[in-house]
């Protein structure tokens, strides 16, 4: 993994497949999470409006309970739907963002409670400044949160579909018998993922057998653990027809 002069993050597996992403500047983050705000503040107007019933009761305890609850909700919100969105929030999928593990390996639950634990001290003094500063000072537009957790947010790329004649070579796709499994693999998978499959097979007759084997053996590895299909469904495939079939299902 390397970055270059224009600030790409380039990652490289051993097999020699390279792919390219680009860092979200400041800008693209701070629209992302106003739009996050705007969902927190809604819920905290829902809960407020559930907690009104109590003021009869006590003043104090309601405003106990709202602060416990803001601290929660603005910690929680963040870290729930990245990590159940694979480094998504809803207002890094309207504005295309997704945050990474730096190396590109599998985004960590630590790292996403890391990074948004630490917002609150990019956000100081005030209207995270911090932060800021720290997006625009590093080469990755990462704010502190992301430097300890070792993470970045991407911008999403847009990718074009690929030839699924040449990928699938039009054999049966046995994966299909099953349209439940096949849905969740396209929850599941990321873009990132989609076009590494993608490039493997596009590129697999650049590669020496050993070293073809042993990455569409980790590609499909994977995916497996992504979702599992029935055993029926994948008996006698070899590991490179797996992952044509699992393109197949994630474009087509």
């Amino acid at each position: 993994m390397s970055g270059d002069k224009t600030n790409r993050l380039l990652i490289k597996t051993p097999e020699g497949i390279v792919f390219s992403l680009t860092p979200a500047g400041p800008v693209p983050r701070l629209l992302a999470w106003c739009v996050d705000i705007g969902c927190i503040a809604l819920i905290m107007s829902a809960i407020g409006i559930l907690l009104s019933v109590l003021n009869i009761i006590s003043t104090d305890f309601v405003g106990a309970v709202s602060a416990v609850a803001s601290f929660i909700i603005s910690i929680g919100y963040a870290v729930l739907l990245e990590w159940r969105w694979r480094g998504q929030t809803l207002g890094k999928r309207l504005l295309k963002l997704r945050v990474m593990d730096v190396q590109g390996l599998h985004l960590h639950f630590s790292q996403i409670m890391i990074r948004n634990i630490l917002r609150f001290v990019d956000s100081l003094p005030l209207l995270y400044a911090v932060g800021g500063i720290a997006c625009f000072v590093s080469r990755r537009s990462q704010r502190l949160g992301d430097i300890a957790a070792n993470t970045i947010v991407v911008r999403v790329p847009e990718f074009s579909d690929p030839d699924l004649v040449q990928l699938a070579a039009g054999k049966f796709n046995s994966l299909r018998a099953y349209p439940h499994l096949c849905a969740r693999v396209r929850q599941l998978t990321s873009p990132q993922e989609a076009a590494v499959a993608v490039r493997a097979l596009l590129r697999r007759e650049q590669l020496r057998p050993r070293a073809r084997v042993d990455l569409f053996c980790e590609i499909a590895a994977h995916f497996r653990k992504l979702v599992v299909f029935p055993e029926e469904a994948t008996y006698g495939m070899t590991d490179e027809q797996y992952i044509r079939n699992i393109v197949d299902v994630l474009y087509s």
